[in-house]
């Protein structure tokens, strides 16, 4: 039976306590909630291979396109953390994903939102280490996805 992983990964694990697998994974995170570009870098595959599906970006191809969305969101004056939870892992040869879910909290504008996503990562081994080469991201509920979207944009109803 598949076990379903309910520790979070945040981001802030000692990698050394880590497979190498959970290892990309936390600073997957890490990156996110630090603002950390280079360290988003680092962790995803560069080039064309890469791809990105979530609420705000749509699909995004090849890093460097990838790239922009984590500039604005960096940029952005937005409060925001989030980790993975409920989640399984799945490895064969030179590939692994995690199916899960996020959760989180995004203030944007003075609104306040409890984030809810589904969310699979893929990562290949590349260049002697695990590297993010899919991202893809839903949020279930349609009013927390059009909130999400409008809070993002700056445009409140």
């Amino acid at each position: 039976m598949l076990e379903l992983v309910q520790t979070p990964v945040t981001g802030k694990e000692d990698p050394s306590e880590l497979t190498p697998q959970l290892a990309a994974l936390s600073e997957f995170y890490r990156a996110l909630n630090n603002r950390d570009l280079e360290l988003m870098s680092h962790n995803w595959l560069q080039g064309e291979q890469a791809a990105m599906d979530n609420p705000l970006g749509g699909i995004r191809r090849g890093w460097e396109e990838i790239k922009t969305v984590y500039q604005r969101l960096f940029a952005s004056p937005s409060e925001y953390w989030f980790e993975f939870y409920d989640y399984s892992l799945h490895e064969q040869d030179s590939l692994f994903y995690v199916v899960g879910r996020e959760r989180g909290q995004f203030t944007a504008a003075g609104i306040s939102l409890d984030m809810a996503i589904r969310t699979t990562r893929i990562f290949t081994f590349a260049q002697g280490q695990w590297r993010q080469v899919h991202h893809h991201g839903s949020i279930e509920d349609p009013e927390l996805l059009q909130r999400y979207q409008q809070a993002v944009r700056g445009n409140h109803p």
